[in-house]
């Protein structure tokens, strides 16, 4: 990997995190005045129409890429990923994009704690230091007095833990199918399993809003795009860490167009939850060159 390609590669996962602060702007735009099931069955439809012809143009084709190792499992990652979006869109509506996604940055931690008994991975004591200091800060988000009195202070959190989940089938699954099959069972299954619940809260949209709908799919199949080249041309040990940057992105959306509020415990809170996200990555690097753990 040369050094010119892994700065591609951070460049466009830092162009990922802006689109993905975009598209989520969007969504919870559209959530506010739509059932967050059309939106979110729409979107799906495209990103289904998107997979499958990426898998068209590639060897093998469609036939290919529906081969699964793990059927039981894609199908499993594809109704998790949808129903995880559906919830979240949720969450900005009722919680706001800055404390949503400030909860939802733990998924890593959870990530990390999950990682043994779901893969058997040896999650050592520093990291597990570090995952007992995140939720720290997940707690100096949720404080009392703020939103914790509100059963929808919890709701990013259950994304960040549906999400993880999620995650970690990917890891397990990537042991036996390629990146290109995981990724056509995500958006198909996906499209399948949330289209009865959006066909069932169908609503008319506004022509204004279609074009918003358009800019929601569309934001949505460049940003996998650009995560997907950033793999391509980087490590994931040198992209992941910018993956961060959307919770900047999502603030400034929140604070700038949808009025909401930055208050010192999120703030705090973030940071915490951010520098132990962090420093869990770094110590599975270490581990990764150094299975002893020195």
């Amino acid at each position: 990997m040369t050094e010119q390609n892994t700065r591609l590669g951070i460049g466009l996962m830092v162009l990922t995190t802006f689109i993905f602060a975009l598209q989520d702007g969007i969504s919870r735009h559209l959530a506010e005045h739509y059932s967050v099931f059309m939106v979110v069955m729409i979107r799906f439809w495209f990103f289904a129409a998107f997979v499958m012809l990426l898998a068209a143009r590639q060897a093998g084709g469609l036939a290919r890429a529906a081969r699964s190792r793990f059927p039981l499992l894609q199908a499993l990652r594809g109704v998790l990923l949808v129903a995880e979006v559906c919830v979240m869109v949720i969450s900005f509506v009722k919680l706001g994009l800055v404390a949503s996604h400030a909860v939802f940055t733990c998924y890593p931690l959870l990530v990390a704690a999950l990682s043994g008994p779901v893969l058997g991975e040896k999650v050592g004591w520093r990291r597990w230091t570090a995952i007992g200091v995140g939720f720290t800060g997940v707690l100096v988000i949720l404080q009392p007095g703020v939103a914790v009195f509100s059963p929808w202070a919890l709701v990013p959190l259950l994304c960040a833990f549906m999400f993880a989940v999620y995650g970690l089938l990917t890891r397990f699954v990537a042991r036996g199918d390629p990146a290109s099959v995981s990724f056509f069972w995500t958006g198909t299954v996906g499209a399948l399993a949330v289209t009865p619940v959006g066909l069932w809260f169908w609503e008319p949209m506004a022509l204004v809003d279609w074009a918003w709908m358009a800019a929601l799919c569309c934001t949505a199949a460049v940003a996998h795009w650009c995560l997907i080249r950033a793999y391509e041309l980087a490590e994931a040990s040198a992209v992941q860490p910018f993956a961060y940057l959307q919770l900047p992105f999502v603030s400034v959306l929140g604070l700038t167009i949808f009025d909401e509020t930055l208050t010192t415990n999120v703030v705090i809170g973030a940071g915490i939850v951010v520098g132990a996200g962090l420093f869990t990555l770094w110590r599975q690097q270490v581990r990764e060159k150094d299975p002893s753990g020195r």
